[in-house]
């Protein structure tokens, strides 16, 4: 999994005043546990929202006055009006800890089921994995090659080595439904053999 270095002040006062004066001046009140203390700081909305807004799960490289930790997000909690950013949850990574982070979910490969007019849904766009830092994919890579129509991919199907999926096991990702111009697959693959039977006689013909 990719890391993105952030920086952040150490809070030395707290209370509503202070934090709604840290808001005011476009940094966001932040705390990671997890460690052998809880640290209190800030850090620059603008900064924060690049990786908020990014598709990209990271760790965190933080700086906090020179203080260097390694972190995941682990909550976040927005304003219900404006949507600004209105404080972070990290917790410390440690190398041989298992963590729990939500990995998104992308598809390789072209589904026999789509090629045949089915249409692709994706059901679940991220899964919650567990695992050893070193070990966390950016993505979980699903192949779709072979999903026909009416078939789906579960969580059940997938095997990570060394991770665990914590999603439940019956739990639907992707799944390639019927459409009004799809073709059932085992016909689509019976006109394709005729079609080469016939241009096969055709060639021996000639």
């Amino acid at each position: 999994m990719k890391s993105i270095a952030l920086t952040g002040n150490i809070r030395t006062e707290r209370g509503t005043s202070k934090t709604n004066n840290a808001r005011k001046e476009g940094k966001v009140p932040c705390v990671i546990y997890g460690g052998k203390e809880n640290i209190h700081f800030t850090v620059g909305e603008v900064a924060l929202g690049k990786i908020l807004n990014s598709p990209n799960v990271y760790f965190i490289d933080l700086d906090i006055d020179g203080t260097k930790v390694k972190a995941i997000i682990k909550e976040t909690q927005f304003h219900p009006v404006n949507d600004r950013i209105l404080h972070i949850d990290f917790l410390e990574v440690d190398d041989k800890k298992t963590v729990t982070v939500s990995l998104p979910v992308i598809t390789t490969g072209a589904s026999q089921g789509v090629l045949n007019g089915g249409k692709l849904r994706m059901v679940t766009r991220k899964l919650r994995i567990n695992g050893l830092p070193s070990a966390l994919p950016e993505t979980v890579e699903i192949d779709i090659t072979n999903v026909k129509i009416g078939e789906s991919v579960k969580v059940a199907d997938l095997n990570l080595e060394g991770l665990t999926i914590l999603d439940a096991a019956n739990s639907v990702i992707i799944a390639v439904k019927r459409s009004r111009v799809s073709t059932d697959d085992d016909e689509a693959t019976e006109e394709g053999a005729e079609a080469t039977e016939e241009a096969t006689e055709e060639a021996a013909a000639e």
